[in-house]
C-alpha cells in the first residue's frame, strides 16, 4: 500500500476485554494519501462497560465521540463507514479478532514508520517525530505518516 497515494483507514480498537468482550471504542481516520477525508469516533455507553479501569482509560474527550447503547452497533457502523478500504492497524493482538468478520486488507502500521512493535511504541513515535502527547492514537500515527511523507519529498 502506498500511504501517500492510496485510500486507507488508520484504526484503533479498544475492547472491553482482549478476548470475548465487546468493542468499547473505535477511533479511525479515513485518508487518501495524507489528506484526511473523514474520522470515526464511536464509544459504547458507560453502562455497558463493566471494567472500572477501562472506563477510566476511555474517559477522555467525551464530547468528541458518538455514544451508542448497543454492543453490536459500533462494529456494524464501522463496517458501513470503512467499506472495503484497507485497514492500517495499531495493534494485532486483539484487534484482528474484533475485526475478523471484515474482509478488508489489514496491515500493521509499524513497517511504514520503520518501527518495531513494542509496548511503549507511542512514546517512541512521539520522540522520533517530536509529537505532543494525544489521547487519540490514530492522530499520532497520522502525524507520523505526514512527517514521513514530507521527508520522502525532500
Amino acid at each position: 500500500m502506498d500511504l501517500y497515494k492510496d485510500e486507507y483507514i488508520i484504526v484503533e480498537v479498544i475492547p472491553t476485554r482482549s478476548v470475548d468482550g465487546y468493542i468499547a471504542q473505535i477511533s479511525a481516520l479515513k485518508l487518501k494519501g495524507i489528506e484526511l477525508k473523514d474520522r470515526f469516533d464511536y464509544r459504547l455507553e458507560d453502562k455497558w462497560i463493566d471494567n472500572e479501569d477501562l472506563l477510566n482509560i476511555i474517559s477522555y474527550d467525551k464530547k468528541d465521540f458518538t455514544y451508542v447503547n448497543n454492543v453490536y452497533f459500533i462494529i456494524e457502523k464501522f463496517k458501513q463507514w470503512a467499506k472495503d478500504l484497507p485497514l492500517l492497524l495499531i495493534d494485532d493482538t486483539y484487534t484482528l479478532n474484533y475485526l475478523e468478520e471484515m474482509n478488508n486488507k489489514k496491515e500493521l502500521v509499524y513497517p511504514y514508520l520503520e518501527l518495531e512493535k513494542t509496548n511503549d511504541v507511542f512514546n517512541i513515535i512521539m520522540d522520533k517525530y517530536k509529537l505532543q502527547p494525544s489521547n487519540h492514537l490514530v492522530d499520532l500515527i497520522y502525524e507520523a505518516i505526514i512527517y514521513e511523507g514530507n521527508n520522502k519529498k525532500q
